[in-house]
C-alpha cells in the first residue's frame, strides 16, 4: 500500500527528530526538498510542535547543556541564531550567571594553556583563544586579573 506524501514527510520528520533534537527552522529546511508545497512542512511542523515533538526551547536548553563548559555564551548565541532562534529566546536562554561563564573560561584555557603566559604576545595568543571560543572580553579580563597576570 501506497503512503502518501504528507505520511512520507512526517516520516522523514519523525525520523530526523528521534535522531535528535532540531529546531522548527532547522527541520523546515531538512525537509523542504521532499515537497513541493512549503504549506504542508507548515502544517506538519505546527502538529509536531503541538504534539510536544518540536520544540525550539527544548532544543535550546539541550544545545547549551552540550556546549557551555567548551564556548562563551557570545559563541553559543552566535549557533542558535544560527539555527533559527529568536534573538528574545537566546538572551533569556544564555543569560547564565557570569561566574558560571568565568569558570568554563577558566577550564578551558588550563586545559589548553597548562602555564600562565610569559610574555605579553603569549598573553595575547591565550586572550585571542578564549575570544575564539566565545567568551566576552570582560570574561577574559576577570580571568587573567583572577590568575594573577
Amino acid at each position: 500500500m501506497e503512503k502518501s506524501p504528507q505520511n512520507n514527510l512526517r516520516d522523514r520528520a519523525l525520523r530526523l527528530l528521534a535522531r535528535r533534537e532540531h529546531t522548527r527552522t532547522e527541520l523546515a529546511r531538512k525537509l523542504s526538498p521532499h515537497v513541493e508545497d512549503s504549506d504542508d512542512i507548515d502544517a506538519l511542523l505546527d502538529d509536531l510542535t503541538q504534539t510536544g515533538l518540536l520544540s525550539d526551547q527544548r532544543f535550546a536548553e539541550h544545545f547549551i547543556a552540550a556546549k557551555q563548559k567548551r564556548f562563551g555564551h557570545m559563541k553559543i548565541a552566535h549557533e542558535l541564531r544560527a539555527k533559527g532562534l529568536d534573538a528574545e529566546s537566546i538572551s533569556r536562554l544564555t543569560s547564565g550567571s557570569r561566574e558560571q561563564e568565568l569558570d568554563a573560561a577558566r577550564e578551558v584555557w588550563q586545559k589548553k594553556f597548562p602555564s600562565p603566559p610569559t610574555s605579553a604576545a603569549e598573553k595575547a595568543k591565550q586572550m585571542r583563544f578564549l575570544q575564539g571560543r566565545g567568551f566576552s572580553s570582560d570574561t577574559i579580563y576577570r580571568l587573567f586579573k583572577s590568575s594573577g597576570d
